[in-house]
């Protein structure tokens, strides 16, 4: 009975604020009239689009969830066509509803509808049931997406690089040994003081 209550429709410029409170923690860090331009603008990508779909899911008329869908390669060296799943979310108010499963329905039913052969979608590592719920639809993990502001990476690699004396290693003190060992065949070549032949004494 929940099912019949689950609408999904394309979402327009009106939702940019419920999508903005849906996706906080997806968006970058702005204003938040910032961020409703952006929601905003990706909004009119999507309606300008064939191959996007900004999808607004609504239970019993009320905004209940959402989800974007682009059509790409799986990635940026496997050039299979996928359709990638851009955070499904459901409204806390609205979860165990069936919404997020209607959501994954469309992303496959616009996969199917392309011809393209895969779904990806992108998960929160800590979201447990997100990750379970994703593996129940026959998602497998294939990797992790890790992100860094740029400064912090640069900082850790500056921090991380080896100094001089320490990038030498075993092979400089291999070098330092092999030298040690011929300055000593070197002295051992040279004839000491008792070896150095004596002039003949003089004769009367």
């Amino acid at each position: 009975m929940s099912r019949s209550l689950i609408a999904v429709r394309p979402a327009t410029q009106t939702d940019a604020g419920f999508l903005t409170d849906l996706w906080c923690d997806a968006l970058r860090r702005a204003e938040h009239h910032e961020r409703v331009a952006d929601l905003e603008q990706v909004v009119k990508s999507a309606e300008a689009s064939p191959e996007q779909r900004l999808l607004v899911a609504e239970y019993d008329g009320e905004p209940a969830g959402a989800v974007l869908l682009r059509i790409g390669t799986v990635t940026a060296l496997n050039l299979e066509l996928a359709v990638h799943v851009v955070s499904p979310t459901v409204a806390p108010a609205f979860r165990r509803h069936g919404v997020g499963r209607t959501l994954m329905e469309c992303a496959a039913a616009f996969a199917e509808e392309a011809g393209v052969p895969h779904v990806c979608v992108g998960v929160a590592s800590g979201s447990r049931d997100a990750n379970r719920f994703m593996a129940r639809l026959a998602l497998g993990q294939v990797g992790t997406f890790r992100v860094a502001p740029t400064a912090a990476v640069r900082a850790r690699i500056t921090a991380q690089r080896p100094t001089r004396s320490s990038s030498s290693g075993a092979g400089g003190r291999q070098l330092t040994r092999v030298l040690a060992a011929r300055r000593s065949a070197r002295r051992a070549d040279v004839p000491g003081p008792a070896e150095v032949p004596s002039e003949p004494p003089p004769t009367a």
